[in-house]
């Protein structure tokens, strides 16, 4: 019987993709709960926990354009206003613009998300158990991606067989019951994803997203520069209030860049 070969396949789809997210939230719950209970994060290090290295590289030209050291224009394009920069990011921005002081936003983005200034953060805060390692960045997000994705394969694969002719031995109803299995596994599975470790993130440790809500409590005045810039950090573009900035960024996105 075909609907048979695609009742397996289903069970073979959906435990597959359930066993991978139950070892991936096992090894994140295995993550020593003290881990970096006495470190303060930097304005940098929020930024790549909470969205990576393109997210240090926007934090870094926010942070110049607001201080009127680096020109984000309307256009997409930045330009060097104070070719000093005051660290190692400033300056993997300073020399990704080039010795031509100008460029597009998009490229500038991606050469200092790839610099060594943001390796050096990335291995930094894998070593204190804050940052989840490069080989095993996606293990519980991609889990969670892989059930739902099983899930729908059920459902297709479910329709697909009661689409089948019709045997007397076996009502299509009792078909749609054996589908309904496989299907009640992936969504249970989820459901639990979502109680026990949401939210799934892709660079924080379970130290690290502590440490990001505790930042996130302390945030100061609302005014404040740094609160503007723990917002950027934490939030991404979203957070920029400026009309200027923001056309800036959002013809940023347009190129692909986000």
């Amino acid at each position: 019987m075909v609907w048979v070969l695609l009742l397996l396949l289903a069970w073979a789809v959906a435990g597959a993709s359930c066993t991978r997210l139950c070892l991936a939230a096992v090894r994140a719950a295995t993550v020593d709960e003290d881990t970096g209970g006495g470190h303060d994060l930097t304005l940098y290090e929020a930024a790549f926990l909470s969205g990576g290295p393109g997210r240090v590289a926007d934090l870094t030209m926010v942070s110049m354009a607001r201080q009127r050291r680096l020109l984000l224009a309307r256009t997409g394009w930045a330009t060097v206003v104070d070719p000093r920069g005051r660290d190692e990011m400033e300056r993997s921005v300073i020399g990704a613009i080039g010795p031509g002081g100008q460029s597009r936003i998009a490229p500038v983005r991606a050469a200092a998300a790839a610099a060594d200034a943001v390796g050096g953060l990335a291995d930094r805060l894998v070593r204190a158990g804050l940052a989840v390692p490069d080989g095993a960045r996606t293990t519980v997000a991609a889990g969670v991606r892989q059930v739902r994705a099983a899930a729908a394969f059920v459902l297709a694969l479910g329709a697909t067989a009661l689409l089948l002719p019709a045997t007397p031995d076996m009502p299509r109803d009792l078909v749609a019951l054996w589908f309904a299995l496989p299907l009640a596994l992936t969504l249970s599975c989820l459901a639990i994803a979502r109680v026990e470790v949401h939210p799934y993130s892709r660079w924080a440790s379970p130290a690290g997203q502590r440490l990001l809500g505790a930042l996130a409590r302390r945030s100061g005045a609302p005014g404040d520069d740094r609160t503007y810039l723990t917002s950027v950090a934490v939030r991404g573009i979203r957070a920029v209030g400026e009309p200027d900035l923001r056309a800036a960024f959002a013809h940023r996105e347009q190129h692909g860049q986000d």
